[in-house]
């Protein structure tokens, strides 16, 4: 297999034409299982062993039903073609499939070029190589769009599953309530019951009651009968008595009497007792009845109480409810507006430290501004004080001994020779101007040859303070003076300055007019003696670029530096007893620029901006006698000291980067980073860490640093690409199917980002040869050969401050989705402008026309149009393809940049829309495949969506919704013109 140890078979060189095709049909059944055609037939179409008809036979032929009958079908094809179409095969084995290769001929593979047949030259070789790396790169951005797609999957499962949390503690919470709700309904029920059971008995009390009170009544009916009665037998007993009293008056005997005396008490007896029960009876009945009548009512009052109770708790119960709902919709504004306020304050907090930087910057210029005055009225001062004195000199000459016919030419004679000058008329009263690098009293002798020479200095000659526009003026003027083009003129060699070194007096040429005519050449072994210095130091003037020559043999070891292309690179520390020390250099000074020879060229090197990396380079460059340009810049240099004592600051160096590859972590802080990463650099030579830059990651939305660690250099980091490269092209094929899966996981490892430019670093701007560039003839029609791949592109922030324009991609399908994201709200199409010819032409000069919407016509799309939707505040939707990319570029104007992935499935979604619009499938595809390719190109970032992240129009375009309200918030970083 492919990890076990395989024995070394014979050279396929070595081999004839029947030993290898015995040895392909020996493993011929191997070969059909496990080969796929389309993957061998590019190699085999290069090597020129199949056709094109064969091509299209092997893949098209509808008798060839599987993979395993094709394979078999283009062995046979290339079993015609003899030992070229066997070599050819094997070779395509030992590039696609490699341990296929090594189990057929018992050899490993090898990416040495020796190895190969020769059947390709080894250009086609490379451009195939080269092509199998750009369809690796593409299958690592599938797997980077699916990482993507799989990652915005999580996050949306997160979200809904925190959603759902959500939903749940809030049915929990409703659950709660309810059960409460339901246990006080219930008591509710309970209590009603009760009442209805008190109720009933109250009811049967009453009945009761009443069926009570009718016997009652009935009894006292029957009592009162009987009353009747007997009150009816008491009379006529009562007549009886009378009449047997009377008869017993008349005729009564003992007996009888005795008798009706006992009638009578008997009688009496009974009415005593009927008269005693009646209002008893009835009072007790009537209390009763009174008391029964009183619970009914009260029980009605309480029936009726509870009733209205529960119609209350209904109501509060339905209250309740739509105040939850109406809460939770709060709830929800609130947290949208919560996170708008969070956003806001972040923005407001951003630009509070922009403002106090750009206040502190502020403060800085007007103290320089004001400490600029200062020097600048002393120094009139004293010109002034000089001018009077030359005055009166001059006219103290004139009144003695007139005027002077010419200047005597051996006071000034220094040449070797001992020839003297041309004549000069006596100039006239000689203007006022300022010396630069050397003490003007010691060039009063001087003054009559330089009279018409253009004075160096700009600065007014008022006492008054300077407006703001003097201010700015002078600014330009003083930056004027130190850049790189002032090196290569008059005026910048004014400030040479000839200096004794080692026993020996070194000087420069410098050139001076005077009335119209060139003086005599300069010697270089003798200074004249108006040049001689009187003492060790170097003159400072602030503000003005002094260049001083000496012997910089060895110069980091006479002098170290610090700073970066923030801050500038200063002299630091310089070595006591050094030629550098000798000359005054001291530390604080900028270093501007360095000149010196190299192998009989003259080379200059700006070191304005350079990073410390450069400079050192730079420095470490020089041999032999040296031009070293300075300013002083103490302040800015103990300001520098400041920071890195602090730690606030590692050094001076600061600019961002994207990053061309992708390079995992490790020990010691290595930072791991992916391809397409934005990096702030902040050092370029770290102490302890050689070959390596500090760098961070930086925020999306805002300038902000976040993980810091170092990062490859230029040098090692394009060394890494190479390897990279290289891996890339001859990596392991066994399996296609878990390739994929793995390469799913997986981002994009490389961008292949080359440069014309022509140097050692194309970062540097630095190193220039001066000769070559005035003495070598430029053929601009030759094209540039110099091509340097570049592992990091400097790249520059940018801040939209309207909605940017929409281009989506690949063009087929944006022309479909345009007019459907359009109708958003917040979105409107670009439409195109009728120009007349003239018109048309003026723009298209300046470079204002983005696209033409048909050949030959005048309507076409302008930066005007784009402008003009900007204006309003919303999003421009552009119609257009990927050249109008760079002309909206040039404009300040950042679109952002949509490319949605296609695949066969994908484009089967949008086939009917794509028929509506008189496209087809096939065109999407060949569309996304070449326009692909192509964004890597851009000077700028886009956003890619996977082909298998929608379902649908609809799904896709609110994903674009999405997509551009995330990008809107980023930072836009631009690459520069790398050609």
């Amino acid at each position: 297999m492919a990890g076990e140890c395989v024995p070394e078979g014979r050279d396929v060189k070595e081999m004839d034409e029947e030993e290898l095709w015995e040895l392909i049909n020996d493993n011929r059944h191997r070969i059909c299982l496990g080969v796929q055609p389309c993957m061998l037939i590019p190699y085999l179409r290069q090597a020129r062993v199949l056709s094109e008809v064969d091509e299209d036979e092997i893949l098209t032929c509808p008798s060839l039903a599987n993979r395993s009958m094709r394979t078999s079908h283009m062995l046979d094809l290339l079993r015609t073609q003899g030992r070229n179409g066997a070599v050819a095969l094997l070779e395509s084995l030992m590039i696609h499939y490699p341990n296929l290769y090594t189990q057929v001929t018992g050899r490993k593979p090898s990416a040495e070029p020796s190895r190969f047949s020769g059947l390709i030259k080894y250009s086609e070789l490379t451009e195939y190589l080269v092509r199998a790396v750009t369809g690796m790169q593409k299958e690592l951005h599938e797997a980077r769009q699916e990482a993507q797609r799989f990652k915005l999957r999580c996050v949306t499962l997160e979200s809904e599953i925190s959603q759902v949390m959500e939903q749940e503690e809030k049915s929990r919470c409703l659950q709660t309530d309810c059960e409460r709700m339901r246990r006080h309904l219930a008591a509710a029920h309970r209590e009603v019951n009760k009442l209805k059971d008190e109720k009933c008995d109250f009811f049967v009390r009453y009945t009761a009651a009443i069926e009570e009170k009718s016997a009652v009544n009935i009894r006292c009916r029957d009592l009162n009968l009987q009353v009747y009665q007997l009150q009816t037998e008491l009379r006529k007993a009562q007549t009886e008595t009378d009449f047997q009293k009377r008869r017993s008056l008349r005729c009564a005997s003992p007996a009888e009497t005795q008798q009706l005396r006992e009638e009578v008490r008997s009688l009496r007896c009974q009415l005593l007792q009927a008269e005693k029960f009646k209002p008893a009876n009835e009072d007790i009945l009537v209390q009763d009845l009174m008391e029964a009548k009183e619970g009914q009512r009260e029980l009605g009052e309480q029936l009726r109480r509870y009733r209205e109770e529960n119609e209350r708790l209904l109501r509060e119960k339905e209250e309740l409810l739509d105040q939850k709902e109406c809460l939770s919709l709060q709830v929800e504004k609130l947290t949208l507006d919560c996170d708008m306020y969070q956003q806001k304050s972040t923005v407001i907090q951003s630009q509070m430290r922009d403002l106090q930087a750009e206040r502190d910057q502020a403060y800085l210029s007007r103290d320089e501004a004001q400490a600029q005055i200062a020097r600048s009225l002393a120094e009139k001062d004293i010109l002034r004080c000089q001018l009077v004195e030359l005055q009166e000199k001059v006219f103290t000459l004139r009144t003695r001994g007139g005027h002077r016919e010419r200047i005597d030419t051996s006071e000034l004679s220094w040449e070797s020779q001992g020839s003297s000058s041309e004549e000069c008329s006596t100039p006239p009263r000689p203007r006022l101007r300022r010396m630069q690098a050397i003490n003007p009293a010691s060039l009063s002798s001087c003054n009559s040859e330089c009279e018409d020479a253009v004075p160096s200095s700009i600065r007014s000659r008022v006492a008054e303070p300077p407006c703001p526009e003097s201010l700015r003026r002078r600014e330009e003027a003083l930056y004027a003076d130190s850049s790189v083009d002032m090196g290569e003129t008059d005026s910048t060699l004014d400030d040479f300055v000839f200096l004794p070194c080692e026993g020996k007096v070194k000087q420069s040429p410098r050139q001076a007019s005077s009335c119209g005519k060139s003086s005599d050449c300069l010697s270089r072994t003798s200074a004249p003696p108006f040049l001689m210095r009187s003492r060790p130091k170097a003159i400072r003037i602030t503000g003005r670029v002094v260049t001083i020559s000496f012997q910089g043999e060895a110069l980091l070891s006479q002098l170290t530096v610090v700073g970066g292309n923030r801050t500038g690179v200063f002299v630091h520390q310089v070595t006591e007893g050094t030629a550098a020390h000798s000359v005054g250099i001291s530390p604080g000074a900028q270093i501007v620029e360095v000149k010196y020879e190299h192998n009989h060229q003259a080379l200059r090197m700006v070191l304005a901006d350079s990073t410390l990396e450069e400079a050192l380079w730079a420095l470490n460059q020089v041999s032999g006698f040296c031009h070293l340009s300075l300013r002083p810049r103490q302040d800015a240099y103990e300001s520098l000291l400041q920071q890195l004592q602090s730690s606030e600051l590692s050094s001076g160096d600061s600019f961002y980067v994207r990053v061309n590859m992708s390079l995992p972590g490790g020990p010691g802080g290595a930072l791991a980073v992916s391809c397409n990463d934005i990096l702030h650099v902040t050092n370029t030579w770290p102490a302890g860490t050689e070959g390596s830059w500090c760098a961070s990651h930086v925020h999306t939305s805002q300038q902000l640093d976040l993980q810091s660690g170092t990062v490859p250099n230029y040098y090692r980091a394009q060394r890494l690409l190479i390897r990279a490269i290289e891996d890339m092209s001859f990596q392991t094929k066994t399996c296609r199917k878990v390739e994929r899966v793995v390469a799913k996981e997986k981002q994009k490892a490389v961008r292949i980002v080359s440069t014309g430019r022509q140097g050692r670093n194309p970062l540097w701007v630095s190193v220039e040869d001066r000769e070559a560039k005035s003495t070598e003839p430029v053929d601009t029609s030759a094209p540039r050969s110099c091509v340097t791949l570049m592992p990091y592109t400097l790249v520059t922030p940018h801040y939209p401050p309207i909605c940017r324009p929409i281009l989506l991609l690949p063009t087929v399908l944006g022309r479909i989705l345009d007019k459907k994201l359009a109708a958003w709200q917040g979105f409107q199409l670009c439409q195109p402008e009728e120009l007349s010819p003239s018109e048309h032409a003026a723009r298209l000069q300046r470079s204002e026309v983005l696209e033409e919407c048909e050949q030959g016509g005048n309507r076409c799309y302008t930066l005007q149009s784009v402008e003009k939707v900007m204006q309003k505040g919303i999003h421009c939707v552009l119609p257009l393809g990927l050249d109008c990319v760079r002309r909206l570029h040039r404009a300040e104007i950042f679109p952002i940049i949509i490319f949605i992935a296609q695949s066969a499935r994908s484009a089967r979604k949008l086939r009917s829309k794509l028929h509506r619009h008189g496209q087809s499938e096939e065109q999407l595809l060949a569309c996304s495949q070449s326009e692909e390719p192509l964004l890597d190109k851009l000077p700028c970032l886009y956003r890619s969506v996977a082909s298998d992240s929608w379902c649908d129009s609809n799904a896709l375009v609110n994903s674009l919704h999405t997509i551009i309200w995330e990008e809107q918030k980023k930072i836009v970083w631009v690459e520069p013109d790398l050609w």
